[in-house]
């Protein structure tokens, strides 16, 4: 009973240091208002990580994203405005910051892309059932002399 007891224990302290290892780090940035930590909270969530490629600047634990996201804050609180923000993230890491590019000539590929792609293969599709109803309107059509093959062939099994 007493190794069970300490199994369950060593069991329970394993599971709550994993959670410890787990946890990220919490940005302690003291904001001038509630609106202005909501804005730069979404901000920064529109943004994504130089480093990590995949992460938003909240989500990363990178120092790279530490900074920018320390950055966003501060630009926030000195009264920025969300395109002067954006235009400032862009213009040092380019669009690939932005996880929704701006409709550009540049991006057009990226934003009519899918569309182009679902209608290329509509047609496909459209193309494909239709060529095989007439496939199968073909095979169905018999001649008269099938037909009365056909009858005969019945008729002889039936007797």
């Amino acid at each position: 009973m007493k190794t069970l007891v300490g199994f369950i224990t060593a069991l329970l302290l394993s599971f709550s240091l994993v959670g410890a290892v787990m946890a990220t780090p919490v940005d302690t940035y003291e904001f001038k208002s509630v609106d202005n930590q909501k804005r730069a909270l979404e901000l920064a969530h529109s943004l994504r990580c130089p480093q990590c490629q995949n992460q938003n600047l909240i989500d990363s634990n990178s120092p790279v994203a530490q900074d920018l996201r320390l950055e966003v804050y501060q630009m926030v609180d000195a009264g920025k405005g969300d395109d002067e923000i954006i235009e400032f993230m862009t213009s040092r890491y380019g669009e690939f910051v932005l996880y929704k590019p701006r409709m550009e000539a540049k991006t057009y590929i990226l934003w009519l892309g899918p569309i182009a792609l679902l209608l290329v293969g509509l047609v496909i599709g459209f193309i494909f059932v239709r060529q095989q109803r007439i496939s199968n309107a073909v095979d169905q059509e018999i001649s008269a002399e099938e037909q009365a093959e056909l009858d005969r062939l019945l008729k002889r099994d039936d007797k």
